[in-house]
């Protein structure tokens, strides 16, 4: 069956933080994404390519594809850092103080969406087109 929606990736890849985050299902910051990656226990991750070092984007790259992970890449590590919950949010609900995330990896998804579904589109379109 076809998901039909009108969500973005970026849109379904920030709800999926989302609800993974609700269920202690994200893990944020290079080192500990590492060790996740390296144990086999991820099942997305999420680069920021904004981040200075380039070893980190190849080291990243290179567990996720050696063990098969899902790897989505972002423009930024802010955002990135504001997706996971490295803010404060303020009286209107916008983000305030927000902490640049250079990876996150998620292990569980939380409750089934069609944001999940959305990222899984994305992943089956992605190896259609390689």
């Amino acid at each position: 069956k076809a998901v039909v929606s009108t969500q973005s990736t970026g849109d379904a890849l920030r709800e999926t933080l989302k609800n993974a985050l609700i269920v202690d299902g994200v893990t944020k910051g290079l080192r500990e994404s590492v060790k996740k990656l390296d144990k086999r226990e991820a099942l997305l991750c999420v680069l920021a390519e904004s981040t200075d070092e380039k070893n980190i984007l190849k080291l990243v790259e290179a567990l996720c594809r050696e063990h098969n992970i899902n790897l989505i890449k972002i423009d930024d590590a802010k955002k990135l850092g504001e997706w996971v919950g490295l803010c404060k949010i303020d009286k209107e609900g916008n983000a305030r103080k927000v902490v640049r995330c250079s990876c996150a990896v998620v292990s569980n998804f939380g409750r089934e969406s069609i944001a999940n579904e959305v990222i899984n589109d994305h992943f089956k379109r992605t190896v259609a087109a390689e």
